[in-house]
C-alpha cells in the first residue's frame, strides 16, 4: 500500500516529520518498507518567466530564450514548443540535480550558451510522460522553488501490509491508525450529493439473485457526463500512489478506491441492455472478455454482473469490454457493492487475474462504507465530468451482516502482555480505534468490532490492539524460561535406527512413499477377495483417487517406485522402506499401525567389471539379507518354511521365516503376473518383516565366546536324501544332538543327475570339530561323528554314500 504525507494530513492534523511518521507507522504494525521524497533536493528548480523567445540561429527545432528568475536574466536553449514569451516556467538553475542524478551545468548548444534548463513534468518526476515543459500558473512569485510554490512537496510511504489488515488498504484506514495512536480524531471528507429531479428507478434496476456471494449492492445514476482528461491535481495524486490516469470518470473511481479502500466500478449505462443490473453466477464454460482484452472461460462458481442480456463484469475483479467508459459515454451507472471474499479469491486465483479491486475484496471489504464511497465518487464525477445525479440510490441489502462482539478480560490481557493497565485505559484504546465498548462487570468488557476491522474475531486480537496502541516498547523485556531435557531414545527407536543401518550396510537405499494408495492397486498383488488387507481406511477428502485410501502393505509403493526407476534405465535396484501400514480393527475407530520393513532387489549382484561375470540377484541374495538382519538382532530358533506364503510370491522361489512359533515375515521372488501388473520385465526379489515381532524377539545381550587355542579337525558326510526334505533339516538334526565338540556344520555340495536315483538328491555336509580344552584325537572324533551319521540315517532316512 502506498500513501502520501500530504494526503494523510487531510484526514489527521498531525505535526510529525516524515521520519517520525515512518517510525510511528512501523511501530503500529504497518511496516514502512520504502520512503520517497517528492521535491526533496529540488529547491534549485524555481519559478521563472520567459521574457523573450527567439529562433536558435543554428538549429530549426531549438529556441533561444531569455528567462528571468527574479534575480537575474539567463540565456536558456530549449527544444520544447508548447510555451511563449510571458509564460511562467520551472527553471532548473546551475547546480540543480534532477531525478535520475542529472546535474545542470553551463553548456553550449549549437554554439549558444545555455545557463540552465526549462523542465517538464517528467523531468521533475511529477509524471511518467509529458508533451512539453511545465507551464506554471501566472500568479506564482518569481524565484520561489517550484515544488514549494505549487505545494507539491510530499513524502511517499510504501507500507508492507500483512494480509489480515485489509482496513489499511486506504488513506482513511492508515489515517485512522495514526489518529488512534496520537489520540486525535479523523477528519472524514465532507461531501454532499446534489440530486436532480428524476428518480433513479426510472433509469436503472438492480436484481441480486445470489445474496450469499453478494450480500449488498448499491448504485447511483449520473446523466449527461463529459468524459475527458482529469485535472492536474487528480492525475498527480493518483500517480503518487502508483496509479495511471485514464479519464476523469475512471480516475474518480480509482481515487475513491485509494481514499476509502472500497472498489467501485462505472458502467456506460447506455450499453446496459434494459437498464438492468443482475448479480448471479456464470453459466458453466461461459466466455467473457474483460477490460484487458482477454477472453475468460468461466465456471458456475464465478459471480458475474449482467445486464438484461449478457455479462458485463466479473464481480469484484474486472469489468467487461462491452460496458466500459468511453470518450462518448454520457450516462453512467456507478456500482458500489460487497462481495463474498472466498468467492472472489477462488475466481481470481483460478483465472490468474489479480487487480486492485480483487486484492481488497478477497481480504474482506467494509460492508458499511458502500454508500459513503458511492456518494463521494458520484459527487466528484458530477464535479469533474458534469452531469446530473439521479434522485436516490439503489441499495439492495436483504439481510444485514451481523456485527461482532467479543468478550474481553482485562486481567488476562495484562497477564499476556506483562503490563498493568486499568480497564478504563483499555476501553479508551478501543474507543480511539472506533470500537464500541460496554462494561459487563469490573474487569470484563464487551467490545463491538466495527465493520471495517474484519481481522478482529477473538479476544487475543483485542489483546494485540492493546499492545499496538499502548506501545510495544512498554512491554517489559524478560528472558524466556528454558529447561534442558535429556531424552534418550527408547529401545524401539534404537532398534529402528539399527535396522536402517543394517539395510544401508547391505547396499540398500531408503525411500519414503506416501502413506496413501489407490484402492485398485491391491488387485495387482493377486490378493484374495477375503484378504484382510483389502479392508482399508478411506480418506474423507482425498486429493486424487490414486491416494484415496491408507496403505495396508508397503509392496505397491515399492513396485511403483521400482517401475519408474526401471523406465529410466536404472536396472539394478536395492530399495527398502521402514514405515507403518494401517490395518483397520473391527469395532475400533482407529486402525492398528504396525511398523513393517519391506525391501526389493533386482538386477545385477555386483557392479560390472572386467574381472567378474555379471550375475543376477536370486533367492539366496535376499535370503542372505534376511539372515544378516536376524543375526544383527540376535533372533534365535530361526527356521525357513514354505508355508503362509502370500499370493504375490513365486510359489517355488519363496519362503516364510519363523522364530519358534512366531511368523516374522517372508521373502523370495515375486510372481511373474505381479511384475507384469506393474510393468516390470525383470525378476524382482522382495522381503518383508514385521518389525514389531522382530523387536520383541531380539536380544540386547551379546554372548561372547573366546576362540579355542586348540586346532580343529573336520569330517565330511555325503548322503542321499529325498527331494522333498529341506536341506535345513540336516543341519537341525546335527544341531539337535548338542555335541559340545561340534563347532559348526555346513552344507558344501548339492548334486542331482547321473547315478542319483529319481526323487533324491546328493548332499554333502562338512562338520568341524574342536575342543576348548585339548587337541582332539581321531579316536575321540570318530565316535562323535558316527553318532551323527547314525542319527541322520535314523531320523531322516538318508543313505550314506
Amino acid at each position: 500500500m502506498i500513501v502520501t504525507y500530504n494526503w494523510l494530513k487531510e484526514f489527521v492534523d498531525f505535526d510529525l516529520s516524515p521520519q517520525e511518521l515512518s517510525d510511528l507507522l512501523t511501530m503500529l504494525g504497518l511496516e514502512v518498507e520504502g520512503v520517497r521524497h517528492v521535491g526533496g533536493g529540488l529547491d534549485e528548480v524555481v519559478v521563472a518567466i520567459v521574457e523573450e523567445r527567439a529562433q536558435h540561429p543554428n538549429a530549426d527545432k531549438l529556441s533561444l530564450c531569455r528567462v528571468n528568475n527574479g534575480r537575474e536574466t539567463l540565456a536558456i536553449v530549449c527544444g520544447a514548443q508548447n510555451f511563449k514569451a510571458g509564460d511562467k516556467v520551472a527553471l532548473a538553475q546551475l547546480g540543480a540535480v534532477l531525478p535520475g542524478d542529472f546535474k545542470i551545468k553551463r553548456s553550449k548548444i549549437r554554439g549558444e550558451e545555455s545557463c540552465g534548463m526549462l523542465c517538464s513534468e517528467k523531468e521533475l518526476g511529477l509524471a511518467a510522460e509529458s508533451d512539453g515543459i511545465l507551464i506554471l500558473p501566472p500568479d506564482l512569485p518569481l524565484g520561489v522553488p517550484v515544488f514549494e510554490a505549487l505545494a507539491l512537496k510530499d513524502t511517499i510511504f510504501e507500507i508492507g501490509l500483512t494480509p489480515n489488515r485489509a482496513d489499511c488498504l486506504s488513506i482513511v484506514g492508515v489515517a485512522r491508525e495514526i489518529a488512534a495512536k496520537l489520540g486525535m480524531n479523523v477528519r472524514y471528507t465532507g461531501h454532499s450529493v446534489e440530486e436532480s429531479n428524476f428518480p433513479i428507478s426510472e433509469r436503472a434496476e438492480v436484481i441480486v439473485e445470489d445474496a450469499e456471494l453478494c450480500p449488498r449492492y448499491t448504485a447511483r445514476y449520473i446523466a449527461g457526463c463529459s468524459v475527458g482528461p482529469s485535472p492536474a491535481w487528480l492525475v498527480r495524486r493518483l500517480e503518487a500512489v502508483g496509479m495511471r490516469s485514464i479519464n476523469n470518470v475512471v480516475d474518480v473511481t480509482n481515487y475513491v478506491l485509494m481514499e476509502y479502500g472500497h472498489p467501485l466500478h462505472a458502467f456506460d449505462a447506455d450499453l446496459l441492455a434494459g437498464g438492468k443490473i443482475i448479480v448471479r453466477r456464470a453459466a458453466e464454460a461461459e466466455r467473457f472478455s474483460t477490460l484487458d482484452g482477454q477472453e475468460r472461460v468461466l465456471t458456475a462458481a464465478d459471480l458475474t454482473i449482467r445486464d438484461g442480456e449478457k455479462g458485463v463484469a466479473l464481480a469484484g475483479i474486472m469489468g467487461g469490454e462491452n460496458s466500459e467508459i468511453r470518450q462518448d459515454t454520457a450516462n453512467i451507472l456507478l456500482e458500489s457493492a460487497y462481495f463474498n471474499p472466498s468467492a472472489i479469491r477462488r475466481t481470481s486465483k483460478r483465472l490468474g487475474l489479480h487487480t486492485e479491486s480483487s486484492h481488497r475484496f478477497e481480504r474482506g471489504a467494509d460492508v458499511d462504507i458502500l454508500l459513503t464511497a458511492l456518494d463521494r465518487a458520484a459527487s466528484l464525477i458530477a464535479e469533474l465530468a458534469g452531469g446530473e445525479i439521479a434522485r436516490g440510490a439503489i441499495d439492495v441489502y436483504p439481510r444485514s451482516l451481523p456485527s461482532r462482539t467479543v468478550r474481553f478480560r482485562v486481567k488476562r490481557c495484562n497477564e499476556l502482555l506483562g503490563i498493568q493497565l486499568a480497564a478504563d485505559e483499555m476501553a479508551a484504546i478501543f474507543n480511539r480505534l472506533e470500537f464500541t465498548v460496554n462494561s459487563v462487570e469490573p474487569g470484563l468488557l464487551d467490545v463491538t468490532v466495527p465493520s471495517f476491522r474484519v481481522d478482529v474475531e477473538r479476544e487475543i486480537d483485542l489483546v494485540e490492539e492493546v499492545a499496538r496502541l499502548n506501545g510495544y516498547n512498554t512491554i517489559p523485556v524478560t528472558m524466556p524460561k528454558a529447561r534442558v531435557f535429556s531424552d534418550r531414545p527408547t529401545r524401539h527407536q534404537r532398534l529402528e535406527k539399527r535396522l536402517r543401518n543394517v539395510m544401508v550396510g547391505q547396499g540398500f537405499s531408503e525411500i519414503i512413499n506416501f502413506s496413501f494408495m489407490a484402492p485398485g492397486v491391491l488387485d495387482k498383488l493377486l490378493l484374495a477377495d477375503d484378504d484382510p488387507r483389502r479392508s482399508v481406511v478411506r480418506l474423507r477428502n482425498p486429493l486424487v483417487e490414486e491416494q484415496s485410501v491408507m496403505r495396508t502393505a508397503l509392496l505397491p509403493g515399492l513396485l511403483e517406485t521400482a517401475s519408474r526407476n526401471l523406465n529410466y534405465r536404472m536396472l539394478t535396484l536395492r530399495m527398502f522402506e521402514l514405515r507403518r501400514v494401517y490395518l483397520p480393527m473391527e469395532g475400533q475407530e482407529l486402525p492398528r499401525e504396525p511398523l513393517h520393513l519391506a525391501g526389493i532387489l533386482t538386477g545385477a549382484r555386483y557392479r560390472e567389471g572386467w574381472n567378474q561375470e555379471r550375475y543376477q540377484v536370486d533367492f539366496y541374495d535376499v535370503k542372505g539379507v534376511v539372515e544378516h538382519i536376524l543375526d544383527e538382532f540376535a533372533v534365535t530358533s530361526v527356521s525357513y518354511v514354505q508355508d503362509c506364503l502370500h499370493p504375490y510370491f513365486h510359489p517355488g522361489k519363496s519362503c516364510s521365516v519363523r522364530s519358534g512359533d512366531e511368523l516374522l515375515g517372508s521373502f523370495g521372488e515375486l510372481h511373474p503376473d505381479v511384475q507384469d501388473n506393474f510393468e516390470i520385465d525383470q525378476p524382482v526379489h522382495y522381503l518383508e518383516l514385521d518389525f514389531e515381532k522382530l523387536a520383541m524377539l531380539s536380544s540386547d545381550n551379546v554372548t561372547i565366546k573366546p576362540p579355542s587355542r586348540f586346532p580343529d579337525t573336520f569330517r565330511d558326510i555325503a548322503m542321499l536324501i529325498s527331494d522333498e526334505a529341506p536341506a535345513s533339516a540336516i543341519l537341525d538334526c546335527i544341531g539337535g544332538l548338542k555335541i559340545r565338540e561340534v563347532e559348526c556344520a555346513e552344507i558344501f555340495d548339492l548334486y542331482k543327475g547321473t547315478h542319483i536315483p529319481e526323487g533324491f538328491k546328493s548332499v554333502a555336509v562338512r562338520i568341524r570339530y574342536r575342543s576348548q580344552e585339548k587337541t582332539l584325537t581321531d579316536d575321540e572324533v570318530s565316535p562323535l561323528h558316527q553318532r551323527i551319521v547314525d542319527t541322520l540315517v535314523k531320523k531322516l532316512e538318508v543313505t550314506i554314500r
